[in-house]
Protein backbone atom coordinates (compact mmCIF):
# COMPACT_ATOMS: atom_id res chain seq x y z
CA UNK A 1 0.00 0.00 0.00
CA UNK A 2 1.32 3.39 -1.03
CA UNK A 3 0.51 6.15 1.50
CA UNK A 4 2.43 9.03 -0.10
CA UNK A 5 0.35 11.74 -1.73
CA UNK A 6 0.94 11.82 -5.49
CA UNK A 7 0.31 15.21 -7.08
CA UNK A 8 2.05 14.49 -10.37
CA UNK A 9 4.02 11.62 -11.83
CA UNK A 10 7.28 11.68 -13.75
CA UNK A 11 8.12 8.23 -15.11
CA UNK A 12 11.57 8.44 -16.68
CA UNK A 13 11.22 5.33 -18.87
CA UNK A 14 7.90 6.36 -20.42
CA UNK A 15 6.76 9.24 -22.61
CA UNK A 16 4.04 11.45 -21.16
CA UNK A 17 1.11 11.34 -23.59
CA UNK A 18 -1.08 13.85 -21.76
CA UNK A 19 -1.77 15.19 -18.30
CA UNK A 20 -5.40 15.71 -17.36
CA UNK A 21 -6.90 17.36 -14.32
CA UNK A 22 -6.53 14.18 -12.25
CA UNK A 23 -4.89 11.49 -14.40
CA UNK A 24 -1.47 11.31 -16.10
CA UNK A 25 -1.31 9.18 -19.27
CA UNK A 26 1.90 7.61 -20.58
CA UNK A 27 2.72 5.78 -23.81
CA UNK A 28 3.86 2.21 -23.10
CA UNK A 29 4.01 0.92 -26.68
CA UNK A 30 2.11 1.21 -29.98
CA UNK A 31 -0.92 -0.65 -28.60
CA UNK A 32 -1.11 0.44 -24.97
CA UNK A 33 -1.12 3.36 -22.56
CA UNK A 34 -0.63 3.65 -18.82
CA UNK A 35 -3.26 5.69 -16.97
CA UNK A 36 -2.15 6.91 -13.54
CA UNK A 37 -4.73 8.40 -11.16
CA UNK A 38 -3.13 11.07 -8.95
CA UNK A 39 -4.41 12.62 -5.73
CA UNK A 40 -5.16 15.97 -7.41
CA UNK A 41 -8.64 17.39 -6.85
CA UNK A 42 -10.64 18.83 -9.70
CA UNK A 43 -13.80 20.83 -9.11
CA UNK A 44 -15.66 23.07 -11.51
CA UNK A 45 -12.97 22.47 -14.17
CA UNK A 46 -10.17 23.72 -11.90
CA UNK A 47 -7.38 21.83 -10.14
CA UNK A 48 -7.51 22.72 -6.46
CA UNK A 49 -4.26 23.20 -4.50
CA UNK A 50 -4.84 20.63 -1.72
CA UNK A 51 -4.63 16.94 -2.68
CA UNK A 52 -6.52 14.11 -1.00
CA UNK A 53 -4.21 11.29 0.10
CA UNK A 54 -4.94 7.98 -1.71
CA UNK A 55 -7.67 9.55 -3.89
CA UNK A 56 -5.99 8.07 -6.98
CA UNK A 57 -6.14 4.61 -5.46
CA UNK A 58 -9.87 4.99 -4.79
CA UNK A 59 -10.51 6.22 -8.34
CA UNK A 60 -8.59 3.28 -9.78
CA UNK A 61 -10.43 0.76 -7.57
CA UNK A 62 -13.79 2.21 -8.65
CA UNK A 63 -12.78 1.99 -12.32
CA UNK A 64 -11.60 -1.62 -11.89
CA UNK A 65 -14.88 -2.54 -10.18
CA UNK A 66 -17.07 -1.14 -12.95
CA UNK A 67 -14.92 -2.47 -15.80
CA UNK A 68 -15.14 -5.96 -14.24
CA UNK A 69 -18.86 -5.65 -13.45
CA UNK A 70 -19.77 -4.53 -16.99
CA UNK A 71 -17.26 -6.55 -19.04
CA UNK A 72 -20.01 -8.88 -20.32
CA UNK A 73 -22.21 -5.91 -21.25
CA UNK A 74 -19.69 -3.76 -23.11
CA UNK A 75 -16.03 -4.19 -24.03
CA UNK A 76 -13.54 -1.93 -22.27
CA UNK A 77 -9.90 -0.96 -22.67
CA UNK A 78 -8.47 -2.41 -19.42
CA UNK A 79 -5.59 -4.84 -19.92
CA UNK A 80 -4.07 -5.01 -16.42
CA UNK A 81 -4.16 -3.18 -13.11
CA UNK A 82 -1.56 -5.26 -11.24
CA UNK A 83 1.71 -3.33 -11.65
CA UNK A 84 3.73 -6.52 -11.06
CA UNK A 85 2.21 -7.99 -14.25
CA UNK A 86 2.92 -4.91 -16.39
CA UNK A 87 5.95 -4.35 -18.66
CA UNK A 88 9.36 -3.79 -16.98
CA UNK A 89 9.39 -0.05 -17.82
CA UNK A 90 6.24 0.29 -15.69
CA UNK A 91 7.36 -2.12 -12.94
CA UNK A 92 10.41 0.06 -12.27
CA UNK A 93 8.01 2.67 -10.85
CA UNK A 94 5.95 0.20 -8.79
CA UNK A 95 6.36 2.09 -5.51
CA UNK A 96 4.54 5.09 -6.99
CA UNK A 97 2.09 3.20 -9.22
CA UNK A 98 0.72 0.37 -7.07
CA UNK A 99 -3.03 0.73 -6.71
CA UNK A 100 -3.29 3.79 -8.95
CA UNK A 101 -2.29 2.63 -12.45
CA UNK A 102 -4.06 0.80 -15.25
CA UNK A 103 -2.48 -0.57 -18.42
CA UNK A 104 -5.05 -0.04 -21.17
CA UNK A 105 -5.48 -0.60 -24.90
CA UNK A 106 -5.34 2.51 -27.04
CA UNK A 107 -8.86 3.29 -28.13
CA UNK A 108 -10.85 6.01 -29.80
CA UNK A 109 -12.35 8.26 -27.14
CA UNK A 110 -16.15 8.44 -26.96
CA UNK A 111 -16.76 11.71 -25.14
CA UNK A 112 -19.40 11.25 -22.45
CA UNK A 113 -19.39 12.88 -19.04
CA UNK A 114 -21.59 12.17 -16.05
CA UNK A 115 -21.53 14.51 -13.07
CA UNK A 116 -23.21 13.61 -9.78
CA UNK A 117 -23.50 16.27 -7.12
CA UNK A 118 -25.53 14.78 -4.30
CA UNK A 119 -29.01 14.81 -5.88
CA UNK A 120 -31.26 11.78 -6.30
CA UNK A 121 -33.34 13.51 -8.98
CA UNK A 122 -33.11 16.76 -10.90
CA UNK A 123 -30.26 19.22 -10.61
Amino acid sequence: MNTATVLQTSLSDLTLHRRGKVRDVYEVDAESLLIVATDRISAFDCILPTPIERKGEVLTALSEFWFEKLKDVVANHLIESNVDAMPPAVQRHAATLKGRAMLVRRAQVFQVECVVRGYLVGS
